[in-house]
């Protein structure tokens, strides 16, 4: 393409005109050059154009359109591009049979109405499985059945009343925040200096009011200032507008429909006033409460945006691009393009693009954005790497094994938008409130001025006005879902990641929480914690031939005798006997190790005296023909931060029950160790269930904390289920919670920062109440004027924000 109508500037997107994000890589070639994308939606709608000898849409067009309409030409359009396969790649998972889940962007949501009405909507088509929005960062989640329903036709319903959803994408998502930040400061702007010129000129009518202006002065003034309030109306409070006007649509009462009742009948009165030049003019008014109400909507824009931070710095951890080797030759892709087994190079100070694990190098990498861990991780052969790292140290090669939506990142910024979308019962009783509180404040908006009316009728209007905007049920919608989205991302910045919205409600009343031991309590794999000598080898040589002989094992035992040793001795003939351990030789001579029986048939003579009783622990014995060489005790340690673990929750009132399937003596150990009065061992999971339903019964509230994998019935009984970290973990998600970092300690703050959030939503709600309590008979006698009421709107929304924030400190 030699030229365009348009001329794209250097550095953004050929198709939206957005930036290109730093290091994305979107080519398109379009008539013979290659342009730009900013994202694989753009990529993909651009293929199309071309594949569909569509190109005269970007030789003739004249500016790039703000609408997603206007960025898919008529023709594409009516072939479905977001229902194809190719396009769904990016930001469409395949759960299972025809059901979909995607992830999506919505424009145009404004409050907390709006994310119900979406909501309320799209759940009403035949084929939609499931649909929540996170008012926080305007991401959806959308589950339907592809049989029934095609995801256009779900995308067409919501435009339909007058929203807008696009794929997700994060280059996109950070635009998107950026445009909606620039709107409402050039709305602010324009308000603001019409509030100003407004402002000037109603002093000098009201000055003139009690001296000698004369009725030609007045009307010119009352002109000027109708000149001056006309594009903050129609420019400034059209957001207003739209949104009550969607609602309206929709037959619901949104909380934009008593702040435009109030902003449009006190400019037409104005206008009618000027027009006539008899009445009252409330154009400062006007002016003035569209500006505080557009300043006090951008403040709670910006602490929203704030709030859901974690899940914005989670969803841009993944870089853009990433260096393939292909027969020995190095090629920079988009992660896009990326297939399970293929091998990447990283080198330091790069991002890990995929879940893979090591081939080459040894290195160290930050993981402190998805653990909470800030100490870095030893990577070596064989290693796990998860997507979203950072690389510190070393170059690495790696295997990639999974990309897109099936890595672990992507995994927990599904969950954390779930569970920022789904509602507790504090939530949706709120909304209730709010849905029906817009009627009630009309009709008594309308009582009042019909009081006012018949007793002093100059004042009826003014005071029917302040009740309108001094009223609005935002700060109730709010209060949860602020304190919530806040919460959430505190604790998924320290490693526990939310997947359910009603966990953190549940966490805050528990008052017994049981553990497993193994994976939980403990690391749940063997260590060494002690190797006795019994013979006249060294205690060294003891180990290299103990570490030699175990590699060909795979027992676990094997695995921790192994890590004895940095250096193996060299045996030969290996034999593994399954139940009793391992045989070979070293340096020509026989040596075995493994069970006292297997040992003893080499010695030829009984154990010596002074081995140390086992206390609990594993037992693994190495000989050779010259007798009795080493006794290794091996055992499943306990993580560090058990005991303080324990001692904390103990201080927050809640009861610590160990429930295990290890033998008892071990388990009644363990729980000396720790200060856990309740311990029981060999429990099955049918008797760990029975155990949790007693206490239930006695109308406990209970929390599990286990590794997700024996004690799946016990988590799934538990009002509240705690999984330990881990990928397959992760991916059921089976669990309430994920301890990510499987740092121990986290729980107790994780129950702390429950209470607090719980004290906060109260908190919320008592400042609403007490807040609507006062505002609405001050209005109602006449002591508060429109603009007073336009600051006590915004404050009162913008108090609940702020106040969830404290969440974050």
């Amino acid at each position: 393409m030699t030229e365009t109508a348009f001329q794209v500037e250097a550095g953004n997107c050929f198709h939206c005109g957005q930036p290109v994000p730093a290091g994305a890589l979107y080519p398109v070639t379009i008539d013979g050059h290659a342009r730009e994308m900013c994202c694989t939606g753009c990529q993909a709608v651009a293929t199309a154009i071309v594949d569909n000898n569509l190109t005269d849409y970007y030789r003739f067009r004249t500016e790039i359109g703000d609408k997603p309409e206007d960025l898919v030409p008529e023709a594409l359009r009516q072939l479905q591009v977001y229902d194809a396969p190719e396009l769904q790649k990016s930001f469409v998972r395949d759960t299972g049979g025809n059901v979909r889940e995607a992830s999506l962007i919505l424009e145009g949501i404004v409050c907390a109405a709006c994310v119900w009405l979406n909501e309320h909507h799209v759940k009403q088509l035949d084929g939609v499985l499931d649909f929540r929005i996170n008012y926080s960062t305007h991401r959806a989640t959308l589950k339907w059945d592809n049989e029934r329903l095609h995801l256009s036709a779900v995308l067409k319903a919501i435009s339909e009343i007058g929203y807008h959803a696009h794929p997700f994408d994060p280059g996109r998502l950070e635009s998107l925040q950026k445009k909606e930040k620039s709107a409402a400061l050039r709305r602010i702007a324009v308000a603001g200096l019409g509030m100003m010129q407004v402002m000037m000129i109603a002093v000098s009518m009201y000055v003139g009011a009690v001296s000698d202006m004369d009725t030609g002065m007045r009307d010119f003034l009352r002109w000027i200032s109708l000149i001056m309030t006309t594009p903050v109306v129609f420019y400034s409070a059209r957001v207003f507008f739209s949104s009550a006007w969607r609602d309206l649509r929709r037959g619901r009462f949104g909380m934009d429909v008593p702040v435009s009742l109030a902003i449009g009948i006190a400019f037409s009165a104005s206008v009618w006033a000027t027009l006539t030049g008899s009445g009252e003019v409330y154009f400062d008014s006007v002016s003035m409460f569209t500006f505080f109400l557009l300043t006090g909507r951008y403040l709670e824009m910006a602490a929203r945006h704030k709030a859901g931070q974690v899940a914005e710095e989670l969803v841009r951890l993944m870089p853009a691009t990433a260096t393939r080797l292909l027969d020995g030759e190095q090629e920079v892709v988009p992660v896009s393009q990326l297939e399970p087994g293929d091998h990447l190079l990283v080198r330091p100070g790069e991002v890990v693009p995929a879940d893979g694990t090591v081939l080459e190098g040894t290195s160290s990498t930050n993981e402190s954005l998805l653990t909470g861990e800030s100490l870095p991780c030893h990577k070596q052969l064989g290693d796990a790497l998860v997507g979203g790292t950072l690389n510190i140290e070393s170059p690495l090669t790696m295997q990639v094994e999974k990309v897109g939506d099936s890595t672990v990142l992507a995994a927990i910024i599904r969950l954390l938008e779930r569970a920022q979308a789904e509602k507790p019962e504090l939530a949706r009783l709120a909304e209730k409130v709010a849905s029906r509180f817009v009627p009630i404040i009309l009709v008594i908006a309308v009582s009042v001025f019909a009081w006012w009316y018949l007793h002093e009728p100059s004042q009826a209007f003014w005071i029917a006005l302040s009740v309108l905007v001094v009223t609005c049920p935002c700060a109730f919608s709010l209060a949860t879902p602020a304190a919530l989205t806040a919460a959430t991302g505190l604790l998924t910045s320290k490693g526990v990641l939310t997947t359910r919205g009603h966990a953190l409600e549940t966490l805050a009343r528990i008052n017994h929480i049981i553990f497993d031991k193994t994976g939980t309590l403990s690391h749940g794999h063997l260590e060494v914690v002690d190797i006795q000598v019994l013979g006249a080898m060294p205690a060294n040589l003891c180990k290299q031939v103990a570490a030699g002989l175990e590699t060909a094992s795979e027992h676990p035992v094997a695995h921790a005798i192994m890590r004895l040793s940095t250096t193996l001795a060299r045996c030969d003939d290996l034999t593994s006997e399954s139940g009793r351990g391992v045989k070979g030789l070293y340096q020509q001579k026989p040596y075995r190790i493994g069970t006292p029986a297997f040992v003893q048939e080499l010695t030829g003579s009984d154990m010596p005296p002074g081995i140390l009783p086992s206390a609990g622990y594993s037992q693994v014995f190495l000989g050779s023909e010259d007798g009795w060489l080493a006794v290794i005790s091996l055992a499943d340690q306990l993580r560090a931060e058990a005991a303080e673990m324990v001692t904390e929750l103990q201080a927050l009132g809640v009861e610590v029950i160990l429930l295990s399937g290890d033998s008892p003596h071990v388990v009644v150990t363990v729980a000396q160790q720790l200060g856990i009065a309740h311990a029981f061992g060999g429990q099955l999971p049918d008797d760990k269930l029975a155990y949790l339903r007693d206490l239930q019964a006695q109308g406990k509230v209970v929390a599990m904390v286990g590794d997700g994998v024996n004690d799946a019935p016990v988590l799934a009984g538990a009002q509240v289920s705690i999984a330990m970290g881990g990928g397959s973990q992760l991916a059921q998600a089976s669990a309430d919670m994920v301890l990510l970092s499987e740092n121990l300690q986290q729980l107790p703050f994780a129950i702390r920062t429950a209470r607090r959030m719980q004290i906060i939503i109260k908190q919320n709600f008592l400042w609403t109440i007490v807040y609507n309590l006062i505002a609405i008979p001050l209005a109602a006698t006449g002591l508060i004027a429109p603009w007073m009421a336009a600051i006590g709107m915004s404050a009162s929304s913008l108090v609940v924000v702020l106040n969830a924030l404290r969440l974050k400190n």
